[in-house]
Formats: C-alpha cells, structure tokens, sequence
C-alpha cells in the first residue's frame, strides 16, 4: 500500500477517534465550556492514535527506549500545536456560523484534514528524523 493511501488512511481513523472521543464527551457533559473539554478530549485521543500508527507504519520509525519514545511523542505533539490551531478555529467557526453539532464535527474533519497535510511536512523534516 502506498504511503499517500496509509497516511490518508490513518488520518481518516484519527479524526473518527478525534471525533467520537468529543461527542462521548459532550454526551457526558452539557455545562460550561462543553465544546472546548469535548475539543480537547477529541484532540487527546486522536493524537495517541495518530502518534503511534505514523511512527510505526508512515516513518518506520524505531524509538530507543521509553525516554526516546517521551521525547518524540513531546515534539511530535508540540509541531501538532500549530495545526491544532487550525482545526479548532475551523471547528468553533462552524459552530458559530451554524449552531448544529454536527456540522461543528464537519468543521472539525475539515480542519482535521488541512492539520494533517500540513503536519506531515512538519513531522517528515522534524520530527522522525534519524539522529546526526
């Protein structure tokens, strides 16, 4: 399979997580600040998910140990803040502009996918990177 056809699937599987882990959320809490405990929750879980399936099978990338693995899920997660960005603007902007959630999740997959395309890059040339 290529590596296009992987990432995109991989992306597909952590925004579903992304987005069932924010509507488990929001089913379990309806007070103040729903939506941004539902983002972050959602963000969470995709994150795990999207950090193991691309070091393993995107980068073929082999930690030495749990301090190794520490310090790359850190920088992995700190290039992703950008691009979390992104996609929690593009989330609230459809739940402002159409007040239904599930267009707010359609919003969250758009800006899910643009995060993605730009965090590869980002990953690629910073993240998984073979020690010189």
């Amino acid at each position: 399979m290529s590596l296009v056809i992987r990432y995109a699937l991989f992306a597909i599987l952590a925004t579903e997580v992304n987005i069932l882990g924010q509507d488990i959320t929001s089913r379990f809490y309806r007070g103040h600040y729903e939506l941004y405990l539902s983002m972050f929750c959602g963000t969470m879980a995709g994150l795990v998910v999207k950090y193991v399936l691309d070091k393993k099978y995107i980068f073929c990338y082999k930690t030495n140990g749990l301090a190794d693995d520490t310090r790359k899920f850190i920088l992995y997660s700190a290039m992703g803040v950008i691009t979390t960005l992104v996609f929690w603007g593009v989330e609230i902007g459809f739940d402002y502009m159409f007040g239904a959630r599930y267009m707010r999740y359609l919003g969250g997959a758009i800006g899910l996918t643009i995060g993605y395309l730009v965090k590869y890059q980002l990953d690629k040339r910073l993240v998984f990177v073979e020690p010189t």
